[in-house]
């Protein structure tokens, strides 16, 4: 998506989303600050205490879940933490990407580096070297209510268990661990059951999620603007005295970059009298953008909290002489679910006006332009199946926009009687994310389609701009041929963050 050029992540105090996208995606390296270093150890030292003192402590001392009532030995707790990793890893279906995985091992990282998990220095530093040396844990994508599964199989890797990726090549956990040059773990107290534990599967993968809806946000504004001036828009709606009487940020932010990305545009200018009102999905633009951009940073606020919080449990703190451990659930995600179900409902809205961008584009009786913006129609069909494609889409997403959130189902016996499902609504906005990305694209292939029959009139300095890196990819429709790779051409430029970077050379970076 959006460039990120760091080739060295340092965890020292906050991690940030950018952060995450650069190892996860990008493939910086990630360090420890000494500060980090000696938080774990501290943490571990005081689990050592609990255990040679043999107090009763959650996943320490007890079993877990239904089974924390029952006692266990100091060999047994060992043994146990093992089985926590091969018990919990049974997920199904196709694997997570490798960026969500890397993503996920990245929050892992973190949530055990500000020392509230109790765990040993040596097995955060093998995660570390799994991520630096680029070794991906196969992951099965379905099972997890919100954790445990997913770090599960990451785990495994780590005891030399499962399967793993390195250089392209699917292998075992074992072999895996050879290549890059560590032995397989022998886990202590705690380890296992802090391995698995945490909202880290959900927040990793919906950190990706706002990177990638960021970017969409952009796109979005560039490429309403350019259906704008190819519908011969008014731009009086966008009149900045409208967004100071109606307080919303994100509408203000998106009549910002409306001024910016048609500023010059000869387009707008002719046909700022053509009709007193455009139709909402154009005039209400600002409107509609702006409030996905503020459901976007109210997720990201929500997503950036998570990933810089302690979400394991037991928590270890540092009190007293002693220092205190403390049963509780902060492992339960619900902030991050409802947040990446609002993202979800957001990014369904984004697509939906854009669809109906395009179904004014490409009816002649709304557009003024060529049906289906192809001069043959009649033995040309032109785009008109596009709007098919794109239909297809959103009616996808508002399935998809159901909250997940809203249900659980009662597990572990009735311990843990209420679950976040914040894995699946992290899960459904990225699929809501890549579907808007195609719709987006179509618009874009469209819109420029409809602006050659402008011509030779001018776009703005930001849809030029568009235009001309369109073009390059995709031709001007003159007869039918096979669309489905322009589809594709057009979808990447949005999908790679390529368009935005594009236009932003052009007119300054936009707001979200």
């Amino acid at each position: 998506m959006i460039e990120v050029r760091e080739t060295k992540v340092v965890i020292e105090d906050n991690l940030t989303i950018k952060d995450l996208v650069a190892v996860a995606r990008h493939h910086a390296s990630l360090e420890l600050s000494e500060k980090r270093k000696k938080c774990i150890i501290q943490a571990r030292k005081l689990v050592e205490r609990f255990v040679e003192e043999n107090q009763v402590i959650y996943g320490i001392t007890t079993g877990v879940g239904e089974n924390s009532k029952v006692r266990i030995s100091t060999t047994e707790s060992k043994e146990m933490q093992k089985k926590l990793i091969m018990s919990h890893a049974c997920g199904v279906g196709e694997p997570l990407k490798s960026e969500q995985v890397r993503a996920i091992m990245v929050t892992m990282i973190q949530n055990f580096s500000q020392g509230y998990s109790g765990i040993r220095l040596e097995t955060v530093e093998a995660l570390i070297k799994l991520l630096n040396e680029g070794v991906t844990p196969i992951v099965p994508k379905e099972g997890s209510l919100g954790y445990l599964n997913h770090q599960a199989h990451i785990s495994l890797v780590l005891l030399g268990m499962g399967e793993a990726k390195y250089k392209g090549i699917v292998m075992s956990g074992k072999e895996a661990l050879q290549s890059i040059g560590i032995s397989e773990l022998e886990l202590h107290e705690k380890e296992g059951l802090s391995l698995i534990n945490g909202t880290v599967d959900m927040t990793g993968i919906g950190a990706l999620a706002i990177y990638d809806a960021m970017n969409l946000l952009k796109s979005a504004d560039i490429i309403s603007m350019m259906s704008f001036e190819a519908l011969r828009g008014t731009y009086y709606a966008f009149d900045p005295r409208i967004s100071q009487v109606k307080l919303h940020p994100g509408q203000q932010k998106t009549t910002s970059n409306i001024h910016k990305i048609i500023n010059g545009s000869k387009i707008a200018e002719t046909f700022k009298e053509y009709r007193t009102q455009d139709a909402l999905s154009i005039r209400s633009i600002p409107q509609v953008h702006g409030a996905c951009k503020d459901a976007m940073n109210y997720a990201k606020e929500v997503v950036e909290r998570e990933m810089n919080s302690a979400t394991d449990n037991p928590l270890i703190f540092h009190e007293g002489e002693k220092g205190i451990a403390i049963s509780s659930s902060n492992c339960h995600g619900e902030a991050v679910a409802l947040a990446m179900d609002f993202l979800t409902i957001a990014i369904s809205e984004l697509a939906n006006i854009s669809e109906r961008r395009v179904f004014r584009l490409l009816s002649p009786q709304l557009s003024e332009l060529p049906p289906f913006l192809v001069e043959k129609s009649g033995v040309n069909s032109g785009y008109m199946i596009s709007q098919y494609v794109a239909a297809a889409l959103v009616s996808d997403n508002k399935v998809y926009s159901h909250p997940s959130s809203v249900d659980s189902i009662p597990t572990t016996a009735g311990q843990e009687d209420h679950v976040s499902m914040g894995t699946s609504a992290a899960l459904k906005a990225l699929k809501v994310i890549s579907n808007t990305e195609k719709v987006l694209g179509i618009e874009l292939m469209c819109s420029s389609q409809g602006l050659d029959f402008l011509k030779p009139l001018e776009s703005g300095i930001g849809t030029e701009a568009a235009y001309q890196l369109l073009r390059q990819h995709v031709p001007p429709l003159e007869d039918d041929r096979v669309i489905s790779e322009d589809i594709n051409q057009s979808e990447n430029l949005v999908h790679t963050g390529a368009l935005v970077k594009q236009v932003e050379i052009q007119i300054g970076e936009l707001q979200v």
